[in-house]
């Protein structure tokens, strides 16, 4: 194996914080990536540009605890680099919390709200009901750019009466001369799309889906037109959906479809459309262990309070919709929430077939919740949820206990978030039940890229289609231990799309203008590794905040490259190139603090397309996160680190297995701190 390693210095000593003055050189506090001044933050909302800014909206709670309120906070950039932290700008108040939404710039003044001949922003906004289970669309505007906002006195101006319909996206289409909404209705996975003349009254125009991932919640979409790489005058649209659960590194994550869209009806490319397969119940001879039907757990007994005295018949009280169960009943122990706890055992049965397959969903806490199978009293097989609430298959071979007695227990000693366990259909047959494989486009392969979305109003003179995403994932975000902020957004990103040979696909890339905060960069051109390693080994990186961008060609057909990201002695981050498997690995096992959540600590994979014999690669890293752009930013990938705040080091090693590789070009250089401003804010602890 081949070395070439890059030593970095020591991050910035960090400043003791009080409750009112962020520093931004606390420990792990990104350089070059938005944060809230403090708080909690989340999806990024109602992002516009108008004479000359960037706004950039976010879901905030300026009291601290995560879900005790919920309002919109405000920045500003002109680079979409350097913030400025602006005063709230939509206030929950009178119990409608402000959800995920978006703005745009009225140009025609279709709304009336504009004033001495200047159009108006308006944002459009998800209200989210504290005192029932509801959620509806309600808009607002502002005539001083965006400085402060009037809520419509008409809201709501779209209202399903539902408990889950939220996060309008909306844009002018001019083709058909009216505004366009795409709005989640989750519970559903669809997104539903609404027309209007004056941004008050809509119209509904059509649905879409399910479709593609369909085992978390739809949240957040988008619809924009994208342009083709290698030609700008050339468009398609891409639907963007957000999905709660199920996505490639677990937890949430996004996903896309690329199509046309005529002003009411999306209609996905089927040639870009990965292939799918529908889930498939037990075949052959089955026999029926428990179903939960007719309302009584028919001979199972029950401990404790969390499985009440009859089976559920879906969700329970404030849970969210729970859906992937079979007829009128099913195992919940959400009975008092999440404190709920106790045991669900089956009469004894004979294990008389191959298979034992169940559909199971809840959290995913191996060691306090347990779907078990027992025999002679030991249990010898486990399960436990996802932290999804639609129920899945899990199959197990018991052919080894065939013919001997056993018993299912129910385990739910959990009593945090999503401590709790669905289950149903418990079956024995002669073949294993099969889950359905999705035909999903992911638009990142990371654990932390989620609610990506799009700005509005963007010159059309710029060409760019921009977009933002929010750096964490709902496994494990209100547990990330920064203060006194919680959650980063991503580096602004642009959107391309590449026609390949299994369809449109999705290009991101970052925005050129963080390339201003590159200080004095080293370049080397044409060299073998052993050459790169002298030339690179003397070189310091204070701070640990880094660009580096590497072409490689010659590039063997078997074996792997690595770039190890060494943060001190003990703690690396991993970014693997595996050429036999054509996969992109990044691993944060050993990257750093973990203890927060049993699945930080992980591997994610990505499929990576070779073309030719040359590998791109783009990594950006902060102080808390690596952004990984490969092959001209088809494959992206996003992750958080909490690496030791003392010192940081970066290790790039090489795997050669049969034949040299060479270094086309490899660039390399700290990235400057992002100034931030504060006006008229004054930031608190969460």
């Amino acid at each position: 194996m081949l070395a070439i390693s890059l030593i970095a210095g020591s991050f910035a000593a960090a400043t003791a914080v009080g409750a009112e003055s962020p520093t931004y050189r606390e420990p792990w506090r990104p350089q070059v990536h938005f944060t809230p001044a403090s708080t909690w933050m989340n999806d990024p909302n109602g992002m516009v540009y108008y004479e000359g800014e960037y706004h950039l909206f976010y879901q905030n709670n300026p009291f601290g605890d995560r879900w005790g309120h919920m309002s919109w906070a405000h920045a500003v950039s002109r680079d979409l680099v350097r913030w400025e932290h602006l005063p709230l700008a939509l206030a929950e108040e009178n119990g409608v919390m402000i959800f995920s939404g978006s703005a745009v710039v009225d140009w025609k003044n279709t709304s009336g709200f504009g004033l001495d001949g200047k159009p108006p922003l308006v944002a459009i906004y998800t209200g989210h009901h504290t005192s029932k289970p509801l959620q509806n669309q309600h808009i607002a505007f502002s005539n001083d750019k965006g400085r402060t906002w009037t809520k419509y006195t008409g809201n709501p101006v779209l209202d399903l009466g539902e408990a889950d319909f939220r996060d309008p996206k909306v844009f002018w289409h001019e083709p058909t001369q009216k505004w366009v909404m795409a709005v989640s209705w989750p519970m559903h996975r669809k997104v539903r799309f609404y027309g209007s003349a004056d941004l008050k009254s809509w119209k509904h125009l059509s649905d879409f889906g399910p479709a593609g991932s369909i085992v978390g919640i739809w949240e957040c979409p988008d619809l924009v037109p994208v342009a083709v790489e290698g030609n700008l005058d050339a468009t398609h649209w891409v639907l963007v959906v957000n999905v709660g659960s199920g996505a490639p590194a677990g937890g949430s994550g996004t996903q896309y479809f690329v199509g046309e869209f005529d002003g009411t009806t999306f209609v996905p490319d089927a040639r870009s459309l990965p292939a799918s397969k529908p889930a498939m119940a037990p075949e052959g001879r089955t026999v029926v262990v428990g179903d939960f039907e007719g309302g009584s757990y028919s001979g199972w007994t029950a401990t404790g309070d969390a499985f009440g005295a009859a089976p559920a018949a879906g969700s329970i009280g404030t849970q969210q919709a729970v859906d992937g169960f079979q007829g009128k009943g099913l195992v919940n122990t959400f009975r008092n929430g999440d404190a709920s706890t106790g045991t669900l055992t089956s009469p004894e049965f004979q294990i008389d077939r191959k298979h034992l397959s169940f559909l199971v969903g809840g959290g995913n806490k191996p060691e306090t919740l347990a779907v078990n199978l027992r025999v002679g009293g030991a249990v010898v097989r486990t399960a436990t949820g996802a932290d999804a609430e639609r129920l899945s298959w899990r199959s197990w071979d018991v052919s080894e206990f065939q013919g001997k007695a056993a018993r299912l227990e129910i385990v739910d000693n959990a009593t945090g978030g999503w401590g709790h366990l669905n289950a149903d259909q418990f079956v024995l047959s002669d073949t294993p039940a099969s889950n359905a494989q999705e035909g999903a486009l992911w638009a990142d392969y990371g654990s932390d890229f989620y609610a990506g979305v799009t700005w509005s109003d963007v010159p059309a003179r710029d060409r760019r289609t921009l977009w933002i995403g929010w750096m964490s994932n709902w496994t494990y975000a209100n547990d990330v231990p920064t203060s006194p902020w919680r959650s980063a957004m991503s580096i602004p990103r642009v959107l391309r799309l590449r026609d390949t040979p299994n369809g449109w696909r999705l290009l991101q890339k970052p925005i050129h203008e963080i390339q201003r905060q590159l200080d004095s960069p080293d370049r080397l051109h044409r060299s073998s590794v052993e050459d790169a390693n002298a030339w690179l080994s003397p070189r310091r990186f204070p701070g640990g905040v880094v660009d580096l961008e590497m072409t490689m060609d010659h590039l063997s057909p078997t074996g792997s490259m690595t770039l190890e990201c060494r943060h001190g002695t003990n703690a690396v981050t991993k970014l693997i190139v595996d050429f036999t498997r054509r996969e992109l690995r990044l691993d944060r096992t050993a990257s750093g603090r973990s203890d927060f959540s049993r699945t930080f600590a992980a591997v994610h994979r990505a499929p990576l397309r070779f073309f030719g014999e040359e590998l791109t690669l783009r990594v950006l890293l902060d102080t808390s996160s690596i952004e990984v752009f490969a092959q001209g930013g088809e494959t992206v990938m996003t992750d958080l680190i909490l690496p030791p705040t003392k010192e940081v080091s970066f290790a790039l090693s090489l795997e050669v297995p049969q034949r040299s590789c060479r270094i086309t070009s490899l660039t390399v250089g700290p990235l400057k701190p992002a100034p931030v401003k504060m006006s008229g804010i004054r930031p608190k602890t969460p």
